[in-house]
């Protein structure tokens, strides 16, 4: 059974290993990414973001008894787990395999994946505009028309313009 647990980004390796100490080396995790390059200075560093930032879903047999992850709420790491994990559970399945459509062979969700989302503001992640933050006008289907400080401009939808929902 799926559940989503809300951690601390920088205890995430920690939260992980308690949990399979916890339950078993049986249970998955899965975190959706991107992964992007910037520059700083004259270096090119390849970054790696989280879609859903601090939310991780973690799959194991043991958490089909809700008693179970009362067991579990003071793992270090962690900071709760999300209710209502047991209806949700096609649903979250759904969310997952859907996700992994989108991943190349490295595991990083592509362009694509964010092309499916219906989002009126983004912000930039990769490229020229990386930090701006603009509004979709249009969506045409090679380009984006959009709206930055009150300039109208189109933009090719290609993947070196890499931007996530705000």
């Amino acid at each position: 059974m799926w559940v989503v647990a809300k951690v601390k980004t920088k205890k995430l390796s920690i939260f992980k290993k308690n949990l399979i100490e916890k339950l078993g080396n049986d249970t998955q995790f899965y975190h959706p990414k991107v992964e992007y390059q910037r520059y700083f200075g004259d270096k090119l560093k390849k970054i790696e973001k989280f879609v859903l930032e601090n939310y991780i879903f973690c799959y194991n047999e043991k958490f089909k008894k809700s008693s179970s992850i009362n067991k579990f709420r003071f793992l270090k790491g962690l900071e709760y787990f999300l209710n209502g994990y047991q209806q949700d559970q096609k649903e979250i399945i759904k969310f997952i395999k859907f996700c992994q459509t989108f991943e190349n062979k490295e595991g990083y969700l592509t362009q694509a994946f964010f092309k499916t989302i219906n989002i009126k503001k983004a912000i930039f992640i990769s490229g020229p505009f990386i930090n701006i933050i603009f509004e979709i006008l249009e969506r045409q289907k090679n380009k984006l028309k959009i709206l930055i400080s009150g300039i109208v401009t189109t933009i090719p939808d290609r993947r070196n313009y890499l931007y996530a929902a705000v």
